[in-house]
């Protein structure tokens, strides 16, 4: 999803921290925080990601499109008498997150099994004598 990649990764001050040099070149006034650099940066990036994306031919989905699929997803398994499991601030995304359908709404957040869980690496018990093969223990 665009905002993961242009306001999660490259946006976040402690990742790759792009907004600056963005809104630099953008000649936006960065002495305040009240003219929303920030703002007006990162979504000119988020147009760019997914302008960047679709000329190579690579499907990128907006977080537009993603919250009005995932409230479509939930319609159906409430249909079906299924409750969706999800944790609001993963579904919710970080640019213009009330302005999405998922905003007001609350969600089960709730382990659901089963799932994939990590694991030591299989090869590693070899080390301690024994084959990381399950059937050859």
């Amino acid at each position: 999803m665009n905002t993961e990649i242009a306001a999660r990764n490259l946006s976040d001050t402690d990742r790759y921290n792009v907004l600056p040099m963005i809104a630099r070149r953008m000649g936006l006034e960065m002495k305040s925080d009240r003219g929303l650099w920030k703002d007006r940066a990162i979504v000119e990036l988020n147009v760019a990601i997914l302008h960047s994306f679709a000329e190579s031919g690579v499907t990128m989905v907006d977080h537009h499109t993603a919250a009005r699929q995932f409230i479509t997803h939930i319609e159906r398994e409430e249909r079906e008498g299924r409750v969706t499991h999800a944790e609001w601030s993963w579904i919710v995304p970080p640019l213009s997150g009330s302005c999405t359908p998922v905003f007001h709404r609350t969600y089960q957040n709730q382990e659901v099994t089963p799932r994939f869980f990590y694991q030591p690496a299989p090869w590693k018990g070899h080390s301690r004598g024994k084959c990381g093969c399950p059937f050859h223990q």
